[in-house]
């Protein structure tokens, strides 16, 4: 209500319970310019009647929220479900013009406002994480795959000779498809083993990028967050190279932003030479729902090309999720989530470490990756051909998610190119490994959980060893916890199995 209102309240109400309601909500207000003045992150969280009120107060300036709007046009915003509406907070217009995804909307002020705080915002958030000479960045509503995409075809028209993409290997299909959807020839670089690491083969990328000719390489594409063994690119040198021969250079960050160790290594490798831009997910850094990603660069108008090549609007839900999560959350809060994250690392690596130990196996030895770690299944390997399979199938039912079983001479095929050793990043790892990653959010809980059921399942496919003491050094796995999952997978273990393989 605005002063008149209030006014006209206190005819009707005492006026000093009245006059207390409309400082109450002067609070609200305050948040609310202090967000509009500086475009940063807050340090607290918002509650949620604050976050209500500042998305009502955004909606109702799109012009389907208008009273006695005509719309007489083929997109007026119009829903036939109630709930529809609901669930966007009648944020119905999306974001950006035909032209330009950051581009602001006519009909919608509202949505429009909401794009601009929203890529304000996560820029702060950017900075905050360690990039911090980054100037623009932008949401896009589609996830780190097709956002890579829109980066390599915006590059094409820079580049007209170009055909070749220079890729140090990553085992992860929606990166290596990006390449391919946006017409250009991946150049696999395979990596190096350094102990127990997988590494950037600097020599092969400049060797290579002299033998094709600087001129038809459209950028390097290196890769910061990944699986153990493998580990982040050396981007600095990597960005010394592109700067030297006068190459872009492209960085999927996909899961990076909530490690400070990606995050420095993009802003080193600025620093010292080249990095045109740098993607990465929503989901995975920001646990809101799959289908955004945030682009970034340390050249405006080049990000501003790139959200200018999106074609059409585009939804707004990506930009109004992590929106809503980081005004809850506040700057506080994230760099709280960054702690716990780094925390359940060690937490997860000294628990690992103690199971493989009891079972004869290791924990690599991968001091590079920050977020994702790796244990040897050589002596289950050893013992049968299909057991580690079994193992991550047995994990699987169980439900353990994201635990990733790695067998040796996995072969596969991605968009024409066969890979030999899929999923390890070479072609011939020594050894079979199981892999599991300690991202934001995870909790103590989850840790324990996951080693009691890994224990479980490392005994069973074991148990013709007939090692019936606990071997495991770790907590007894509880006969009586997780007895339904248990019956159940037990079930679905052989039924499963192929599946496991074919998903893997």
């Amino acid at each position: 209500m605005n002063r008149e209102s209030f006014a006209a309240g206190e005819r009707l109400v005492t006026p000093a319970y009245v006059r207390q309601g409309r400082e109450a909500r002067r609070s609200h207000e305050h948040l609310i310019r202090l967000l509009l003045e500086k475009g940063k992150c807050p340090e607290d969280g918002w509650d949620e009647s604050t976050l209500e009120l500042f998305l009502h107060e955004l909606a109702i300036m799109d012009s389907n929220n208008f009273l006695g709007n005509c719309g007489v046009g083929e997109r007026e915003g119009r829903v036939a479900s109630a709930l529809v509406a609901r669930r966007h907070y009648r944020f119905i217009h999306g974001i950006g013009r035909s032209g330009d995804i950051s581009a602001v909307q006519p009909k919608a002020a509202g949505s429009s406002l909401l794009n601009k705080i929203t890529n304000s915002l996560v820029l702060d958030i950017i900075k905050l994480a360690g990039v911090h000479t980054v100037t623009n960045c932008f949401v896009v509503p589609m996830a780190t795959g097709m956002s890579l995409t829109l980066c390599f075809l915006t590059l094409r028209h820079k580049r007209p000779k170009a055909k070749y993409i220079i890729w140090p290997r990553i085992d992860q299909k929606s990166c290596f498809k990006s390449m391919i959807t946006a017409g250009f020839e991946p150049v696999v670089i395979e990596n190096v083993l350094e102990g127990d690491e997988l590494r950037t083969d600097l020599k092969a990328v400049e060797a290579k990028v002299q033998e094709l000719g600087p001129d038809y390489i459209l950028c390097v594409h290196s890769t910061t967050s990944c699986f153990a063994p493998r580990v982040p690119d050396r981007l600095e040198e990597l960005a010394v190279i592109c700067a030297n021969y006068d190459i872009p250079h492209v960085v999927n960050n996909a899961y990076g932003v909530q490690s400070s160790k990606c995050m420095h290594l993009i802003q080193q490798g600025a620093r010292v030479g080249r990095i045109d831009a740098f993607v990465q997910s929503l989901d995975k850094n920001f646990m809101v729902p799959v289908g955004g990603a945030i682009i970034a660069g340390f050249n405006d108008s080049f990000i501003q090309e790139i959200s200018k090549m999106y074609p059409g609007r585009a939804s707004a839900s990506p930009s109004l999720d992590v929106l809503i999560t980081l005004l809850s959350l506040g700057s506080n809060g994230y760099k709280k989530l960054l702690k716990e994250r780094k925390e359940m690392f060690s937490y997860l690596s000294n628990r690992l470490k103690k199971l493989s130990e009891a079972y004869n196996e290791r924990l690599l030895h991968t001091p590079h990756n920050p977020i994702s770690l790796a244990v040897t299944l050589k002596t289950l390997d050893e013992h049968c051909d299909k057991a580690v399979t079994q193992l991550g199938s047995m994990l699987f039912t169980r439900q353990v998610s994201g635990a990733r079983v790695v067998p040796l001479g996995s072969v596969q095929t991605v968009s024409g190119y066969t890979f030999k050793g899929f999923m390890s990043h070479t072609n011939n790892y020594p050894c079979a490994y199981l892999n599991a990653a300690s991202a934001i959010g995870m909790k103590t809980q989850d840790v324990d959980l996951f080693i009691k059921r890994l224990d479980k399942c490392l005994k069973t496919v074991r148990k013709e060893q007939n090692k019936e003491s606990d071997i495991s050094g770790v907590d007894n796995y509880d006969k009586t916890e997780d007895v339904d999952i248990e019956e159940m997978a037990l079930k679905l273990d052989n039924v499963l199995l192929d599946t496991y393989q074919d998903s893997s």
